[in-house]
C-alpha cells in the first residue's frame, strides 16, 4: 500500500491531549488537576481528600480497581486524571508480582518484571487515550544532583518514565517563585518540559479565587487552540473537505463519482478518502485500467 502522506497544506486537528503536571509535594497538584474540564480523578495516591476543590474520584488501592475501566464509565467526564503516575506504577508492580512471582525478587521487580511494567502501563495509557478524553498525569518531582546543579525529573520508577515522556503532548512544572505559584511548560537546562502551545509561564490563581475553578481546562484549551491554528492554505483545504462532505451524499452513480475524481485528487488524502467511501457505499469499485469507478459486476466482467 502507498504511504498515506498528509500534505503540509492539510490540517491535523488536535482534539485531545496527554498533559503531565509535576512538582514538589504540597503545591496543590491534585487541586490543580480538579480544575480540568469535567475531571474524574483516579486516586492512586489516596490523597484526594486533601484537595481544596475535590470532584468525582475513584480511590484505588489495588490494580483491579481500575483494570476494568470502560468507555461507559467515563461518559459523564471529559478529562481523566492519574494521580500520581508514580504511585500507579507502584500498585501495578504489586499486581505484576502477584500474578507472576517470578517477575519479582524481595518485593522488587526483576529485569523481566520491569519489561512487563513498561508494557502494561503503556497499554493502560493507550486504553485511556482510546476513550477520546483528555488525560492528565500528575507526578511528584525528583531532584537529582549533577555537580552543583539540581536537575528536576519525574519521580517515576523504571522504564515507564520514558514512556510518560514520549506519551506527553504537554509537560508542565508547578513551582513557587516570588511567593506565587507558576505553571511552566518550557524546558530548561535543569528541568524537563514540553511547550507545544508556546505558552509563557502562567501564574496559578489562589485556590480561593473564582478564576481558579476551570484554570487547567483553560490552559489545555489554549494549547489545543495554538496547535489547531491554521494557515490560509490549510483553511482552504478544510473548506474543500467540507465541500466534499456536503456534496457526496447527493451523488448517486458512477458518473457523478468519476466527475469528481480530479477535484478529489487535487484536494488531497482526506478528499480522496471521502470520495472512495461514497463510491463504496454505492457498490462501486475502482478500475485501474479505466482509471474510473465502475459497477462491481462490470469490474468482474
Amino acid at each position: 500500500m502507498p504511504l498515506k502522506i498528509t500534505k503540509a497544506s492539510e490540517p491535523i486537528t488536535v482534539e485531545r491531549l496527554n498533559t503531565v503536571i509535576y512538582g514538589p509535594p504540597g503545591l496543590g497538584k491534585s487541586s490543580l488537576a480538579f480544575t480540568a474540564d469535567a475531571p474524574l480523578l483516579l486516586d492512586f495516591d489516596q490523597g484526594s481528600h486533601r484537595a481544596a476543590n475535590r470532584k468525582d474520584t475513584v480511590r484505588i488501592s489495588d490494580w483491579s480497581d481500575v483494570a476494568g475501566i470502560t468507555a461507559d464509565d467515563l461518559v459523564p467526564f471529559k478529562t481523566v486524571v492519574v494521580d500520581t503516575a508514580g504511585r500507579a506504577l507502584d500498585i501495578l508492580t504489586a499486581d505484576i508480582i502477584r500474578v507472576n512471582p517470578k517477575h519479582g525478587r524481595g518485593g522488587a521487580l526483576t529485569l523481566q518484571g520491569y519489561g512487563e511494567l513498561k508494557s502494561r502501563f503503556t497499554s493502560f495509557l493507550k486504553l485511556l487515550n482510546s476513550f477520546g478524553k483528555d488525560v492528565v498525569l500528575i507526578a511528584h518531582m525528583d531532584e537529582q544532583r549533577n555537580g552543583d546543579d539540581i536537575i528536576e525529573r519525574l519521580d517515576v520508577q523504571g522504564g515507564s518514565k520514558g514512556e510518560i515522556y514520549k506519551a506527553a503532548d504537554a509537560m508542565g512544572r508547578l513551582v513557587i517563585a516570588n511567593n506565587k505559584r507558576w505553571l511552566r511548560f518550557s524546558p530548561t537546562d535543569a528541568a524537563f518540559g514540553k511547550n507545544p502551545g508556546q505558552l509563557e509561564p502562567l501564574e496559578v490563581p489562589d485556590m480561593a479565587a473564582a478564576e481558579f475553578d476551570g484554570f487547567l481546562a483553560s490552559v489545555i484549551e489554549q494549547i489545543k487552540d495554538r496547535l489547531n491554528e491554521l494557515t490560509e492554505e490549510q483553511r482552504e483545504a478544510m473548506a474543500e473537505q467540507q465541500w466534499f462532505r456536503d456534496t457526496l451524499p447527493k451523488v448517486t452513480d458512477a458518473e457523478g463519482i468519476n466527475g469528481l475524481l480530479d477535484r478529489a485528487s487535487d484536494g488531497g488524502t482526506v478528499c480522496k478518502g471521502l470520495l472512495h467511501k461514497r463510491a463504496t457505499e454505492l457498490t462501486l469499485a475502482f478500475d485501474k485500467t479505466a482509471g474510473a469507478y465502475v459497477e462491481r459486476q462490470q469490474e468482474a466482467a
